[in-house]
């Protein structure tokens, strides 16, 4: 452990998360991932993580008429979304950062075909504010939230540096405004996916406990099927050093209770 009062090291912290499993996961990470090509409905191959697509799959977007995706840059999720969804389906992307949002624009119009794109709305909100303008409204949400991304850390030296215990911490604070704001605009009997491609359980299992005690009977857990991964408390993460290379990916799944 690090010496009263400094702050753990990245390997430190992570060590304690996983024990001896964590060298061989960081080392997993530092390779390249495993790439799908996605190209149902779409005009060219998208390539993405082959795990990235099992959030999708759980959010059952073939079922969905009015789709909200969150936090939707690069576009990939967007992308499989919009290939998957019905002939009626509405789908709103949204991302804050002006930059982000012109290269999911960019993505979408690359990919999609024109009657796909008609049914498309770009929106440009602050995600863990969705919830104040709109109650009840869509069927189907995706919550794929800004996160610790330590795949990424540790591929790249100069974003590794600016790591810390109180990063992990904020960052799931946010996640949690971004999921309850998600929940308020689900319709009763809709699904909401939370995504992340983080390990700390602070931005993943703890952020769906937070929302399953705060919304009581009103939020109910739902089972995510599937063999790919390892099941936590609440959902499943998919881990590169066990599943040849893909992730970190993790996601679980809740409905509104049905009013009556």
């Amino acid at each position: 452990m690090s010496k009263k009062g400094r702050r753990p090291d990245f390997d430190t912290y992570y060590r304690d998360l996983f024990g001896t499993r964590w060298d061989g996961l960081k080392q997993a990470m530092e390779a390249d991932s495993s790439h799908v090509e996605l190209n149902q409905g779409l005009l060219k191959p998208y390539y993405l993580d082959a795990a990235s697509l099992l959030p999708i799959k759980a959010l059952d977007a073939e079922g969905g008429v009015n789709i909200l995706d969150l936090c939707s840059a690069p576009g990939g999720k967007a992308l499989a979304i919009a290939g998957s969804m019905g002939p009626e389906a509405q789908l709103t992307v949204n991302d804050r950062s002006s930059q982000r949002r012109s290269r999911l624009r960019r993505v979408l119009e690359e990919h999609l075909e024109t009657g796909v794109l008609s049914r498309i709305k770009v929106s440009a909100h602050d995600a863990a504010r969705w919830g104040l303008y709109e109650q009840n409204i869509y069927d189907r949400v995706l919550a794929d939230v800004p996160c610790s991304s330590e795949r990424h850390l540790v591929q790249d030296p100069s974003h590794l540096k600016n790591w810390s215990p109180a990063r992990t911490r904020h960052l799931a604070v946010q996640a949690y405004a971004i999921l309850a704001a998600g929940f308020t605009a689900l319709k009763p009997g809709g699904i909401l996916v939370y995504s992340t491609c983080a390990l700390s359980p602070g931005e993943n299992d703890n952020v769906i406990a937070k929302l399953l005690k705060r919304h009581g009977s009103e939020c109910r857990l739902l089972q995510p099927d599937g063999t790919i991964g390892e099941a936590t408390e609440y959902g499943r993460i998919i881990l590169p050093d066990n599943e040849n290379g893909m992730g970190p990916i993790y996601y679980a799944s809740v409905t509104k209770a049905q009013a009556f």
